[in-house]
């Protein structure tokens, strides 16, 4: 059977917040760790029927990138849903909230 790691390090100020974040997947693109300014993880507990998520951000990432970045992993979750479910109307429904909200950030930008 294949393995597959995925490896986190962060680096906490004195108040343990993030300053910096780094990761590797052993079957990424990239040899050494690398940088990135935030991290969501979420993984499903089959026994509580819940999720459970770890959301990391370092002091670098301005509030427009975040948006961006939640907009990003919201049309990552219409994919997954068209993939995994064959619910396309659902799919559907988060991508146009998706562009409803890019439209809403974009407005609020400038």
């Amino acid at each position: 059977m294949k393995k597959s790691d995925i490896k986190f390090e962060i680096e906490l100020d004195a108040e343990n917040i993030p300053e910096k974040i780094k990761w590797h997947a052993t079957d990424g693109p990239y040899k050494d760790m690398q940088e990135a300014n935030a991290v969501s993880i979420s993984v499903w507990d089959p026994q509580q029927l819940n999720t459970m998520r770890i959301d990391l951000w370092n002091k670098e990432m301005n509030v427009y990138d975040m948006k961006r970045y939640c907009i990003e992993m919201m049309d990552g979750i219409s994919q997954l849903v068209e993939d995994a479910t064959n619910d396309k109307q659902m799919a559907d429904e988060i991508r146009q909230l998706c562009s409803k909200l890019v439209k809403h950030v974009q407005s609020t930008s400038q």
